[in-house]
């Protein structure tokens, strides 16, 4: 076997970064040139935000004219950052099981690349599109009145804590397109683990207002610790010690998950990519 046929042996890091750029901006420019991609990307997170803060935000009793008296609105936009980075994960699993279909990845096997690069461009290009959608999100959230007076450094912080969530997910959505292998599966299959993550969380209500068998799975899973981690940075310091944030170590413990996250599935999706394509 020739080396031209094995592309992936004897590939240096450098070399692998820059084949990993080379397909980051081949799989953001299919996005920019497919405006429904975007439309989609953006039409949800932006509806979440419309819906539960005029239809559910008069409902939700976030302490009434006490020491909990916040807006819902600046509650709402730090989970519906994590929330919408977590539902963007799934464009990973989608954007490979297409390309696997359409026999890309055949194409991309007769190139004298690295191999990863196909993992690593995917979820990268996938970071930058959740950096898309969190800026329109910040600005619609603006315009709904969320106000933001903590600080540059805290608000880069807080933004960079969801998107590394987000891309975190991404190689747990790798997995599940790897074992699924077509398009269809993979978006039914995405949702399954995220549905009960996401809405049995603290991102749109108090863990506080569950049932203390819900209560105690919504406190600790890891898109609690991340909205929670994100909103400590984000709502005034005087707000921390009445909702029980400890800041710094709601923020450690996101960065635990999320390097826990990616140190499990990111081998798991290699091998899985290897075993698929041989």
């Amino acid at each position: 076997m020739t080396t031209a046929t094995r592309p992936h042996r004897g590939v240096s890091f450098r070399q692998a970064a820059a084949h990993t750029a080379i397909i980051t901006r081949r799989n953001v420019l299919r996005v920019v040139r497919l405006p429904e991609l975007i439309l989609f990307s953006t039409v949800q997170p932006v509806m979440f935000l419309l819906l539960f803060n005029y239809v559910f935000g008069g409902a939700i009793n976030l302490g009434g004219g006490g020491p909990l008296a916040i807006s819902y609105i600046d509650w709402l936009i730090p989970g519906v950052l994590v929330q919408s980075a977590v539902f963007g994960a799934t464009a990973t699993a989608l954007g490979l099981t297409e390309d696997l279909a359409a026999g890309v990845i055949d194409r991309f096997r007769s190139l004298p690349m690295a191999r990863s690069a196909v993992l690593t461009g995917r979820t990268a290009a996938d970071l930058v599109r959740n950096t898309f959608v969190f800026s329109l999100m910040l600005v619609v959230g603006y315009l709904m009145g969320w106000r933001f007076d903590q600080g540059f450094f805290k608000m880069v912080v807080g933004l960079g804590l969801a998107l590394m969530f987000g891309y975190a997910f991404s190689w747990v959505m790798l997995v599940i397109g790897l074992a699924t292998k077509t398009p269809e599966a993979a978006q039914s299959a995405g949702f399954l683990p995220i549905f009960p993550l996401v809405f049995a969380s603290s991102v749109f209500v108090p863990p506080a207002t569950m049932p203390d068998w819900l209560r105690a799975f919504a406190e600790n899973q890891p898109v609690s610790i991340a909205a929670n981690a994100v909103r400590a940075l984000m709502l005034p310091d005087s707000m921390h010690q009445p909702l029980g944030f400890d800041q710094g170590s709601l923020v450690l413990q996101s960065i635990l998950w999320i390097g826990a996250i990616i140190v499990v599935f990111a081998p798991l999706s290699v091998r899985m990519y290897k075993r698929t394509v041989g």
